[in-house]
């Protein structure tokens, strides 16, 4: 998919970013990937993928190689110079890196590989970092970092082959029906998880539907149902409406708030074919 003549302003807004941080690529001098939002590293990369930018032109793949010089030999990413590495850092650089194209990458199987020895009894992802004390809601997973890797997982051929997969889709499903805030990290499933964000940056319901859009075990379960049609409740004309989008990205054509999407509602017509593959 190339850029689209509309979108070429965004293009040009992302890439005038690209040394707000102090180094090249939004990142820092010492290659702090994550920090910035919403121009980080990876928050850019995802941007420019979603406006159609190929993987392979050498800005992309300057980045894919900024990423993997994170990459650990145990499977994880460190995404900061000094301090521990969080399961959800290198959920999130794996998630960027098969957005890339590099789901067969050697180092990215061994990277699912760690997600899958390090997954949570309940089904999910979490951290051991306890920024709201240890509640007993902080025993459950935390959903975002859970519902990314999912998005990561789509790509690599585990799906339908991989039970805890499953365990990671009922996870999320049930918390459907918990709604509270759950996880060290406390997400939960209330007025702004409600709004629709776009581009997918956090956890909400729009990222929640076309995720599990990808996994057989949620296709036919009344709660991915319900949460489908909470989300066509909330279209105009058959296009998906932007209810909610980080300030700083107020200025960009393709996601502007209460205004319908075209790059969305493509997002949408994937959830519609998804559930139509058998």
């Amino acid at each position: 998919m190339a850029i689209e003549k509309q979108y070429a302003s965004d293009v040009e807004a992302i890439l005038s970013h690209r040394y707000d941080n102090g180094g090249d690529l939004w990142t820092t001098p010492d290659n702090r990937l994550l920090k910035g939002s919403p121009f980080s590293t990876l928050d850019s990369v995802l941007y420019l993928l979603e406006l159609g930018m190929e993987p392979t032109v050498p800005l992309l793949r300057d980045a894919a190689e900024l990423f993997f010089s994170a990459w650990q030999e145990d499977g994880r990413f460190k995404m900061y110079p000094s301090g521990s590495i969080y399961p959800c850092q290198t959920i999130h650089a794996a998630n960027a890196l098969c957005h890339m194209g590099y789901a067969s990458d050697a180092r990215l199987h061994k990277t699912f590989q760690h997600l899958l020895d390090i997954q949570y009894t309940d089904g999910g992802w979490r951290c051991n970092k306890f920024s709201f004390g240890h509640g007993p809601e902080t025993e459950y997973s935390n959903p975002f970092p859970t519902l990314t890797a999912l998005n990561a997982f789509r790509f690599s051929g585990y799906p339908g082959k991989e039970p805890a997969l499953d365990k990671a889709v009922d996870f999320l499903l049930e918390h459907w029906i918990i709604r509270k805030p759950i996880g060290p990290c406390h997400y939960g499933i209330g007025t702004l998880f409600m709004q629709v964000e776009y581009p997918f940056r956090n956890y909400n319901l729009f990222m929640y539907v076309y995720v599990l859009s990808f996994y057989d075990r949620a296709k036919r379960d009344n709660r991915f149902l319900e949460a489908l049609k909470v989300l066509e409740s909330k279209m105009a004309d058959g296009q998906i409406v932007v209810e909610r989008v980080v300030p700083k990205l107020a200025g960009l054509s393709f996601c502007k708030k209460g205004k319908t999407s075209a790059l969305a509602t493509k997002r949408y017509h994937e959830i519609i074919q998804n559930l139509q593959v058998k």
